[in-house]
């Protein structure tokens, strides 16, 4: 139970960071793609902030080197690639439907919420496998 609150909070972390820098970007930019951009660089903040916190306290992973850590980080980020679509699908949607940011936002929410609950599944079988705790 205790590793099942601490992945609900950090992914609460990552969502937060993910959410307040999409808002940050739009705020900055409302040139052309700017929604696109602002989910586009919160996908990533989110996706560091998320994979710093899931090798260390989740998973207890710490790579031998440099290259170890570059692989992992990749096939992390891969198995995050369908999790994404769902994302970025409700944050869309939400967009279209609704058309308000905080509408939008709570799309990411929901669609970032059923993602991260995939992505554990995820993790666990293919990217930190046998050397998880």
């Amino acid at each position: 139970m205790k590793l099942a609150a601490m992945y609900a909070l950090f992914a609460a972390v990552a969502t937060a960071t993910n959410i307040g820098t999409q808002d940050a970007i739009i705020r900055m930019y409302d040139g052309p793609f700017a929604l696109l951009l602002s989910i586009i660089a919160g996908t990533g903040t989110g996706l560091l902030v998320k994979y710093i916190l899931d090798k260390r306290y989740i998973f207890s992973f710490q790579a031998r080197d440099i290259a170890e850590d570059s692989r992992t980080f990749l096939l992390y980020a891969l198995m995050g690639v369908v999790t994404t679509v769902v994302f970025w699908g409700f944050e869309f949607l939400f967009e279209f439907v609704f058309a308000t940011k905080e509408m939008r936002y709570l799309g990411g929410v929901i669609g970032l919420a059923i993602g991260y609950f995939t992505k554990y599944e995820l993790d666990k079988r293919y990217v930190f496998g046998s050397r998880s705790a």
